[in-house]
């Protein structure tokens, strides 16, 4: 009797063991079979992802400002000279701002441009980049900076990426006027220092959303340039 007793016993002791015990694996996420096994960083990441609530548009028809009428506008706010080389552009930087980044765009590591822009162009970019960052912090989201990846060219810097093949570069371009600057929409640099993070997509519907303010305010011309991946921008007045 007591030996029949003491196989009972050890039969329930295993059963409740095995109980906790699976019990437990539940508990720590220990994944069953067909789950896939997801890290802490990627949980944070699906757990702290912001979004711009704005309402999303097409890029290429709300910009397809034509480049007749941005030349037209740098020929009338821009250098009445443009320079053909690099040494020439030198005698003009008296007229220019030196374009540089600060807490709301990052100046590319310019290799066909040199960052230089009239005033009236250089203060369209800031102000661009001001409403941008002012954007962001009225909707509780990160904070980021949008990317200039060209400025001032001349004649010179236009042979050399008609050279590389770049099929955009056209001989007359607004960018030799100084009035003319293109703006990634595929780069973002982000300065909060925190777990949210945005998507590319949605930072450019922000970037987006702040062209087509000013361009309605009749401040700039925006041609959306895919195959570059950028805003070409021409300040207007």
């Amino acid at each position: 009797m007591e030996k029949r007793t003491y196989i009972i016993l050890s039969i329930v002791a295993v059963v409740v063991i095995t109980a906790v015990v699976l019990l437990c694996r539940g508990c720590h996420g220990e994944r069953t079979e067909g789950q896939v096994a997801i890290s802490e960083d990627e949980r944070l990441e699906d757990l702290y992802e912001v979004v711009y609530p704005g309402r999303s548009f097409s890029y290429s028809i709300k910009f397809n400002d034509r480049n007749k009428k941005h030349l037209a506008a740098a020929q009338g706010i821009g250098l009445s000279v443009p320079p053909q080389t690099r040494a020439e552009a030198e005698h003009s930087k008296g007229r220019l701002r030196e374009i540089k980044s600060n807490r709301n765009y990052v100046v590319d590591e310019l290799t066909h441009s040199v960052p230089y822009l009239v005033p009236i162009a250089a203060a369209r970019l800031d102000s661009i980049g001001i409403e941008f960052a002012d954007i962001l912090n009225r909707n509780g989201l990160p904070h980021y900076r949008f990317r200039v990846t060209s400025v001032f060219r001349t004649a010179e810097d236009i042979a050399a990426l008609q050279k590389s093949g770049n099929i955009n570069s056209i001989n007359d371009s607004p960018h030799n006027y100084a009035t003319t600057f293109d703006l990634a929409y595929t780069k973002f640099d982000k300065v909060t220092n925190s777990h949210n993070y945005m998507t590319e997509d949605n930072l450019k519907l922000v970037l987006g959303q702040v062209l087509l303010n000013q361009q309605r305010a009749g401040n700039i011309y925006v041609k959306y340039e895919w195959k570059q991946s950028c805003f070409h921008v021409t300040a207007i007045r």
